[in-house]
């Protein structure tokens, strides 16, 4: 049987931004299935558990991996350690690993509360961000790295994809890769494709 890649998108989004990746996926072998949800009305538990529900009634036991974008990593992070099998690998893009800048910005005003939901207060909340677990799998972490630098910029003069900094996607022994890329459409960049996918048949196949 086909390998899987569960998929789930970031906020604002929907599963059709991850529908190049999840092509080129099938293009390799790989079944896919997308997750999605709406971080507007929405709240996080009831969200993580029907993801838990989602993952599980799909890897069989069959290989599998997983692949996040944004908040859909922090959603991941909060359920494989629940799940009977842990995915070949995980892939995290641009995942805020801590309370990022813009997150804690904008936080207090209505606009950002009313758009994002309590996610988006989550993501602003620094005792949450700290209790998501590590995954326990093969993990890599891709951060972009095209985002406006520039003393004036809310974000500063480091390294960033318009939405975090290189540094806000930084988990503990989990290897970091630069791609020269923007938040929002980093998951159709051909560099991180083809780096996700030689890692990813290395540990699914054997080979690369």
């Amino acid at each position: 049987m086909q390998p899987l890649a569960i998929l789930v998108h970031g906020m604002g989004r929907t599963p059709v931004s991850m529908a190049l990746l999840a092509h080129r996926l099938r293009r390799q072998g790989f079944r896919t299935a997308s997750f999605g949800y709406a971080a507007t009305v929405e709240k996080f538990s009831p969200c993580q558990a029907r993801l838990q529900r989602f993952i599980d009634a799909r890897i069989g036991d069959q290989p599998y991996i997983v692949i996040g974008h944004s908040l859909g990593t922090v959603l991941l992070r909060s359920v494989l350690h629940l799940l009977p099998r842990q995915p070949a690998a995980c892939f995290l893009l641009t995942p805020p690993s801590r309370p990022c800048t813009w997150a804690r910005l904008l936080a207090p005003h209505l606009p950002y509360r009313v758009l994002t939901g309590e996610m988006g207060q989550l993501l602003a909340d620094e005792s949450f961000m700290q209790s998501v677990p590590v995954p326990a799998c093969p993990t890599w972490i891709y951060a972009g790295t095209r985002g406006p630098r520039g003393r004036y910029w809310p974000i500063g003069d480091e390294d960033n994809d318009g939405v975090l900094k290189v540094s806000e996607t930084v988990l503990d022994g989990v290897p970091v890769v630069l791609v020269p890329a923007m938040h929002t459409y980093i998951m159709n960049s051909r560099a991180l494709v083809r780096h996700l996918l030689d890692s990813a048949r290395s540990l699914v196949f054997g080979s690369t």
